[in-house]
C-alpha cells in the first residue's frame, strides 16, 4: 500500500469524525440554548477518536501494519 493510499484511508477516518463531533455540538447547542443539560461531554468527544480509530496510538499502529 502507497503512503498515498494510507493517508487518504487516514484522512478518510478524520472527516467522518468530524462530521459526527459537528453533530455532537450541535446538538449541545441547542440543548443549552432550550435550557437543558449537554447530551455530549469531553469523555464522548475523546470516545469518538478511540471509536474512529485516530488516536496518536492506533494511528501509529496502523502505519506500521500497512
Amino acid at each position: 500500500m502507497t503512503p498515498e493510499l494510507k493517508a487518504s484511508i487516514i484522512n478518510t477516518r478524520v472527516a467522518r469524525a468530524l462530521i459526527k463531533a459537528q453533530g455532537m455540538t450541535a446538538l449541545n447547542m441547542q440543548r443549552q440554548a432550550c435550557g437543558n443539560s449537554m447530551a455530549y461531554d469531553d469523555g464522548s468527544f475523546f470516545k469518538l477518536i478511540e471509536d474512529e480509530g485516530i488516536d496518536d496510538n492506533s494511528i501509529t499502529a496502523l502505519w506500521r501494519e500497512w
